[in-house]
């Protein structure tokens, strides 16, 4: 019978990847807030819109090493 923590650990672990990669899902799972699928299909429908955005022209990227560089340079 497995009843502490690091044998549930253990045994996962013997796990193959493909059911241990199932079991993680169902882990991170159980963490969200049950109103979890609401906020993810928000956040889902804001990408789709910025990336509309971006392909119509209507805003203009902004590379990733400049956004980084002016938050470094905010905080030196």
């Amino acid at each position: 019978m497995i009843n502490t923590f690091d044998d549930i650990i253990r045994a996962a672990l013997t796990l193959p990847p493909d059911a241990r990669a199932v079991l993680a899902d169902h882990l991170l799972k159980s963490l969200d807030a049950p109103d979890q699928a609401i906020v993810d299909a928000a956040w889902a429908e804001v990408a789709e819109q910025r990336i509309q955005d971006v392909q119509q022209g209507s805003v203009r990227p902004i590379p990733a090493d400049q956004v980084f560089q002016a938050l470094r340079n905010r905080h030196v």
